[in-house]
């Protein structure tokens, strides 16, 4: 007993050092990524893989399908443009508005939706999306089809000035460090756990105790807000709110950058639209061709990996986690023999 406790606690210590080193590595690979690499690539990258790990919150730790959540990365993408634009508050606080924008109407559509599960869970998220979306075309602030374009990113807290790439990548940096460190800290919560037993097993939760759907609007509210830190952003970014960002398909693209990444892994998403972005971005020059290709690419990665990019990763290493720990076939019957 004494010994597999010992070795437990080798396995967790070596785990956190494994995990600290990772967080050290990529951390460094983010500050020098923008001398490598074009700083707008790489912010685009950054706002979508935020908003994929919000989606990745609810889907992959509750269980829920969401069909509506570019009605959340878009509205606050409109909100942040518009008060930054005509308004004139400077970026942050414009961030900060239309992420609360989108909070308040992650509570609404999270209270309406909970209500169903499975795919009329789904239906009721897309048909509350296209309502956002039919608001947008048709509302003045929003400039209809043309958007609302030539956003100035202005001073962050009136002295930084956000209009140089670099100083703008770092401060889209921080932002989906901010984001990602809120979603692993739930994750890795209590209420996360409850999450997590929520979507292996409600009736059983529900039996323990727990008001499921308290925290399922929870999450949904969380998720939702944080979709919408991502669009925010990403209307700095372009300098650009539009339709695009409100449609079903923005919805359908999130979908697939967690599946491709990995479904209810902490990295997955952030994987999935990276790949994605890099796609959109080095096959562009094949002008309509571009969606059969990325559409073949999809099946062959979801085809060959199940479990996403960085499920099979991680199912690989515990296989050989759990092959390094037996011992060889003929260790046992040695040590019976010699009566240990």
């Amino acid at each position: 007993m004494m010994g597999a406790a010992g070795s437990h606690a080798r396995e967790v210590a070596l785990s956190r050092r494994t995990n600290l080193a990772l967080t050290v590595v990529l951390l460094a690979l983010a500050v020098a990524a923008p001398f490598v690499f074009y700083p707008v690539f790489l912010m685009k990258a950054l706002c979508f893989a935020l908003f994929a790990c919000a989606f990745n919150l609810l889907i992959g730790y509750v269980g829920l399908l969401s069909f509506g959540h570019a009605a959340f990365f878009g509205t606050a993408a409109y909100i942040t443009a518009h008060v930054v634009k005509v308004w004139g508050l400077e970026p942050l606080s414009g961030i900060l508005l239309g992420t609360a924008v989108a909070a308040a109407l992650g509570s609404a559509f999270g209270w309406l939706a909970i209500r169903r599960q499975g795919i009329y869970f789904a239906m009721v998220t897309l048909a509350l999306a296209q309502m956002v979306y039919f608001v947008a075309l048709q509302a003045k602030f929003t400039g209809g089809e043309d958007g609302i374009q030539a956003v100035p990113r202005g001073y962050l807290l009136g002295i930084i000035d956000l209009g140089q790439p670099l100083t703008m990548y770092y401060f889209v940096l921080a932002m989906f460090l901010a984001g990602f460190a809120v979603i692993y800290r739930t994750i890795h919560s209590p209420f996360g756990q409850v999450l997590t037993a929520i979507r292996e097993n409600e009736p059983r939760t529900i039996s323990l105790g727990y008001k499921t759907d308290r925290y399922k609007l929870l999450a949904f509210i969380l998720s939702a807000t944080l979709a919408g830190l991502a669009g925010s952003t990403k209307s700095l970014v372009f300098q650009l709110a539009s339709l695009t960002d409100v449609q079903w398909q923005m919805s359908g693209e999130v979908v697939l950058m967690t599946l491709l990444g990995g479904l209810g892994t902490v990295l997955g998403p952030v994987v999935g639209a990276f790949i994605s972005i890099t796609m959109e971005n080095y096959l562009a020059q094949f002008g309509s061709w571009v969606t059969v290709i990325q559409g073949l690419i999809f099946v062959v990665c979801v085809l060959t990996f199940r479990r996403g990019v960085v499920g099979e990763i991680i199912e690989l290493a515990r296989r050989r986690r759990v092959a390094a720990a037996k011992p060889p076939p003929g260790e046992p019957v040695a040590r019976a023999a010699a009566g240990e």
